[in-house]
């Protein structure tokens, strides 16, 4: 996977459109969202993405940089999100996500601080 697969990835998380998403995934792929219960499978994906998207007016993110290792890519981002309010919040995140041999993301880990998206 090249940084334009990356840049791919996060365009499609941009786009807000989570059945967009599940369709980079396999079928049994697994999603990690920082310390919350890993989703199984697009469907579990989708529906924890709607969840969360509904507390957001939407998402974008920055490449700081990005690795590959065999299988694994791991982004560096910055991600700015917009809020309910329409004030903004950016966050730095570190993503890291395995793909198999037809480019699938079989397991994909988000881990970020939210707390200034949330907090007063």
């Amino acid at each position: 996977m090249t940084d334009d697969a990356a840049r791919r990835v996060f365009q499609v998380v941009d786009s807000f459109d989570p059945d967009e998403f599940v369709r980079l995934l396999a079928e049994d792929a697994t999603l990690v969202f920082g310390n919350a219960a890993p989703m199984a499978g697009r469907e579990a994906v989708a529906a924890g993405l709607r969840e969360f998207y509904a507390t957001i007016g939407g998402l974008r993110h920055r490449i700081v940089r990005s690795w590959q290792v065999g299988a694994d890519v791991i982004a560096e981002t910055e991600v700015t999100y917009r809020r309910l309010d329409g004030g903004e919040s950016a966050v730095v995140a570190v993503s890291i996500w395995r793909t198999r041999d037809d480019g699938l993301i079989t397991d994909y880990r988000i881990f970020v601080d939210l707390a200034p998206l949330y907090g007063a």
